[in-house]
């Protein structure tokens, strides 16, 4: 970020977000200090974000609080509305600017932006409302590979300098944000391993003191699937209880459950009850505290998720042991197909090992950039028209009963894709004719149903 003068304006949502942000300032990412005005921004997006605490007054905050110069609450600055569904009329762009300039005391000062997530609000509310600024996405999880989910404005796609990514999978290169030539740039793993251990050190926790001097457990972590109607409740709940026999029939019978900081507490129960059952110790550790946390203060033996980036910051930065569960069940359940955890799960599903497997010398996918850009050409063909090629190669030499689980035979059907139809119909998704008497046919169904 070159320039001197200039405000940088950080939005976080979330203590891992700011700690991301936090390893990128440190790693010089963003300039000398004495060249900017730095502000944190922090917004609760959570569905009822009055009943608990930003991140910012919660422990640890304060080793990742010097390198900000303010910070300020973006859910104070526009109540009474939710940051996460408000966004200002494009006609209304020059006033909300005027009046954070006002309240913020940036005076005419240019206003660089570093944001999370830009496809989503509060990131294209404050894109909107500074439209001329420059505007830097961080990505600090598994979506970063992903494909943009929905076709991004070019006002605000075409701002954006770069991407700043964690290096979760060495070697796999960000989907993001290439329809517009953005250019990933990792921020650095020591950098942002030292925040963390920070982090940690700051934090004081009763629970997990108790467990240090124990045997190293197996660590089970909650996403709260249901809230994303990925899953139903109950289904949740089984999938956490498939976790806990797994990881005891892997020998390991000291177990900590990490829920989701917005999961019911009920939950938890029914897990007591089941470790009960099976005779192994289990201790929840409820809310907000990273799972990165935990993996310093308890070396945990085996870590276990669904589909969490926690699995890939538990093996690639930490070298901890981890395992998967439930992610061919969100293959089948993700829909529409563009969902944006797509990804994620597939990675995954393709690099680690289930639960149920034991065996050390599990083969992870060797084409996964290949495998990433088929299934994104997929959710997003319209976005990456580009990358059809490749996509048509992987599925024409890598579609098997094992890698057919990331497709869907329809969605490669109407993206005329190998594998879509038997061989001997190949023809007919290129056939305009046929293409056209399939839509009379339907048109004829509608109106006779009507």
């Amino acid at each position: 970020m070159a320039g001197t003068s200039t405000t940088q304006l950080f939005f976080a949502a979330t203590q891992y977000a700011a700690a991301t942000v936090t390893a990128a300032l440190r790693a010089g990412q963003f300039g000398a200090r004495d060249d900017h005005r730095r502000i944190l921004v922090v917004s609760d997006v959570s569905a009822s974000p009055e009943l608990g605490k930003p991140f910012n007054e919660l422990p640890g905050f304060g080793c990742l609080r010097p390198e900000f110069d303010e910070v300020r609450s973006w859910n104070e600055f526009i109540r009474p509305f939710h940051p996460a569904g408000w966004a200002p009329r494009e006609q209304d762009a020059p006033l909300w600017q005027r009046a954070v300039r006002e309240a913020w005391n940036l005076g005419d000062e240019p206003v660089e932006i570093a944001c999370e997530s830009i496809q989503a609000n509060p990131s294209q509310a404050v894109a909107m409302i500074f439209g001329e600024s420059p505007i830097h996405v961080y990505a600090d999880g598994l979506m970063s590979y992903g494909p943009t989910r929905s076709k991004l404005d070019p006002l605000i796609g075409g701002r954006v300098e770069r991407l700043l990514h964690l290096d979760l999978v060495p070697g796999l290169k960000p989907l993001l944000l290439t329809e517009f030539g953005v250019e990933p740039e990792i921020v650095p793993t020591d950098t942002f391993v030292k925040v963390l251990a920070e982090l940690a050190d700051a934090t004081v926790d009763p629970v997990t003191d108790v467990l240090a001097d124990s045997e190293p457990p197996a660590l089970l972590l909650g996403q709260y699937l249901s809230m994303l109607d990925i899953l139903t409740a109950r289904e949740e709940e089984e999938l956490h209880v498939l976790m806990l026999r797994g990881a005891v029939a892997r020998g390991h019978k000291n177990i900590v459950f990490k829920p989701h900081p917005s999961a019911p507490a009920h939950w938890s129960r029914r897990l007591e009850e089941e470790a009960d059952r099976l005779g192994a110790q289990l201790t929840v550790r409820s809310g907000p505290v990273l799972a990165e946390v935990l993996y310093q203060r308890l070396n945990p033996a085996l870590v276990v998720a669904c589909f969490s980036t926690a699995l890939f910051t538990a093996a690639t930065f930490y070298d901890l042991p981890v395992a998967r569960a439930g992610t061919e069940m969100l293959l089948e359940r993700l829909t529409p197909y563009q969902n944006s955890n797509r990804v994620p799960v597939t990675i995954v599903d393709a690099l680690l090992a289930p639960l149920e497997e034991t065996d050390p010398k599990h083969q992870p996918d060797e084409q996964l950039g290949d495998l990433v850009a088929t299934v994104g050409f997929a959710m997003q063909p319209q976005i990456y028209p580009g990358l059809r090629p490749r996509a048509e190669r992987y599925l024409s030499k890598h579609l098997t009963s094992r890698t057919l689980k990331y497709f869907k035979r329809r969605r490669l059907t109407a993206l005329a894709l190998p594998g879509g139809v038997p061989a001997q119909l190949a023809f007919i998704p290129r056939n305009a004719t046929v293409r056209r008497v399939v839509r009379r046919a339907r048109s004829f169904k509608k109106t006779a149903l009507g």
